[in-house]
């Protein structure tokens, strides 16, 4: 499972602009008007063979002072629960200011790693403003700018020093399917997981989680044996009032890093919503399993096939390119295809793991490469003269060795991509398709 980094800081110091640096993206919008980040931002980031999440937990555009201090209070107390190390940005131009010292207050008293990083340092003459920062009690200051990259390499290694390493414990739960309910609030996830597990509480066995967030419980009955990653049901008391939707993607953030395969819950009700997308995106980036479940369907007046099919063609128009996974109406109150729920989540946990064998593979795929070829590009044509299933990798990987890689663009790979998925079930799970020159 991936660690998770948090940015924090006041508003206008440059998280978003070192979140896309850091991420190589443009997700987070950037703008000198302080509080622009509304939305939360999350990404991976891959350094030097080492991977990593990292959220933007920028702050809210407010009129009084005192609300805007009580929102950045709520976000770095959420971002030093969940994540395992904190990037404390502040302003280099600027210097430290009372909001920083109220921030950094905070951060001493946590047990988490943070590096204090000076960001906008644009030129040199700024570097003699990073000292100043030593004032705030957290350590050597990191002098980056995420502008033009300047410090972020240094920043990069420092930060994956400090990351975690894999325990003991974790690495003993990779040979059991590990499925995890995520979605938005009041979606059925505590319903489902409490449907799951019934009255019989006593043949199932809860596992203190390898994060402070993850609990996993071991479901053996009825035939299934796996772990339930459940995050659902153990928000405290005093964190409803707090940002519900961040907290609840960033407790999804931690679910989906830790499981083989994601149910992810939909309020039939509702119907499909912007959070549910969101979430669909964090189970895409980090390439896990998905049965994507519609609950409450006691609920809903129209429950006829079409009405389904209508309601099933919409989730996976908003959930393309990737629409290859299987979708179940369920109610967690009544039960209804709660079992078939597992038994489908079991059946992508398989699909998952499948190898195809390398004879049958090129056997097959020669034939539809020579079906629908490459597109030429200013005269050469792209030969693939061999495909391989890579071992180990943690979706199905194959590799198509060929003459011209950098040629092949991203609607052939997803040509290939789909051939695949005709010939065997990779129903519920990501595929990664790769070209390498021969």
């Amino acid at each position: 499972m991936g660690q998770l980094v948090a940015i924090v800081g006041r508003p206008n110091v440059g998280k978003s602009t070192l979140f896309n640096r850091l991420t190589q993206s443009r997700t987070a919008i950037v703008d000198e008007t302080a509080g622009t980040t509304r939305d939360r931002q999350y990404g991976k980031v891959d350094w030097n063979g080492k991977e990593f999440s990292i959220v933007d937990t920028g702050g809210w555009v407010v009129n009084s002072d005192d609300v805007f201090e009580s929102e950045i209070n709520k976000q770095v107390e959420l971002a030093i629960e969940q994540a395992d190390e904190i990037l404390f940005v502040v302003d280099a131009m600027n210097g430290v200011t009372d909001l920083d010292d109220h921030v950094a207050e905070i951060l001493r008293k946590s047990r988490k790693p943070v590096i204090l990083v000076a960001n906008k340092v644009d030129s040199n003459e700024w570097v003699y403003n990073v000292p100043e920062f030593y004032s705030l009690g957290l350590g050597e200051p990191y002098p980056v700018s995420a502008i033009n990259g300047y410090g972020t390499g240094d920043l990069l290694d420092e930060i994956v020093k400090k990351l975690p390493e894999r325990d003991d414990e974790e690495e003993q739960l990779d040979d059991v399917a590990k499925f995890a309910v995520v979605g938005r609030p009041n979606a059925g996830k505590s319903s489902i997981i409490n449907a799951f597990i019934g009255e019989e509480r006593n043949i199932v066995t809860e596992i203190a989680g390898t994060t402070r967030d993850s609990i996993y419980t071991r479901y053996n009955k009825f035939g299934f044996d796996f772990y339930l990653v459940d995050t659902a049901g153990i928000r405290k008391k005093n964190k409803v009032n707090q940002d519900i939707e961040y907290y609840s993607v960033i407790r999804s953030i931690r679910a989906i890093e830790a499981s083989d395969v994601c149910i992810l819950m939909i309020d039939g009700t509702r119907g499909i919503e912007t959070q549910d997308v969101n979430i669909f995106s964090l189970i895409q980036k980090n390439k896990k399993g998905l049965v994507v479940v519609v609950n409450k369907w006691d609920l809903v007046e129209d429950k006829s096939q079409v009405a389904m099919k209508h309601y099933e063609a919409t989730i996976r128009e908003r959930f393309a390119p990737f629409t290859d996974f299987p979708i179940i109406f369920s109610s967690a109150l009544t039960k209804q295809r709660i079992y078939k729920v597992l038994e489908t989540a079991l059946e992508v946990y398989q699909n998952r793991r499948r190898t195809v064998p390398t004879s049958q593979l090129n056997t097959y795929m020669q034939e539809v490469i020579a079906a629908y070829p490459p597109p030429s590009n200013k005269g050469k044509f792209v030969k693939i003269k061999y495909v391989t299933m890579l071992k180990g990798a943690p979706i199905p990987s194959f590799i198509f060795f060929c003459n011209l890689p950098q040629w092949v663009k991203e609607p052939y790979r997803r040509y290939l991509e789909n051939k695949i998925r005709e010939k065997w079930d990779f129903t519920g799970t990501p595929i990664s398709v790769f070209m390498r020159e021969k």
